[in-house]
């Protein structure tokens, strides 16, 4: 027996996912969810910071553990502005005259 184009074109396709690191999955929820988890999925699927970021925080909300310190001061190390010796300059404006 021979596959149709259509079975082909499905294994193709899902052979593409692999290559990509990729997974077609089922999961259940509630009928209200279908579009948050939609959305969370395709961000998830595209792995750049931001769902490294969503990553971190739904697994630390699964877990229950509470978030560590010094994540903040991680980050700003992690920042490409570390060592760049900025100095951020803002014009002074005097303001305006307030009747009170």
């Amino acid at each position: 027996m021979s596959d149709t184009s259509q079975r082909r074109a499905i294994k193709n396709y899902r052979n593409r996912l692999v290559e990509r690191g990729m997974a077609r999955f089922e999961v259940l929820g509630r009928d209200s969810d279908r579009e948050l988890i939609r959305s969370f999925a395709k961000r998830l699927a595209e792995n750049g910071p931001e769902a490294e970021r969503l990553r971190a925080a739904v697994s630390q909300g699964i877990a229950g553990q509470p978030p560590r310190k010094g994540g903040i001061l991680e980050a700003l190390r992690r920042s490409p502005l570390v060592g760049a010796d900025a100095v951020p300059a803002r014009p002074y404006e005097p303001g305006r005259k307030v009747d009170l």
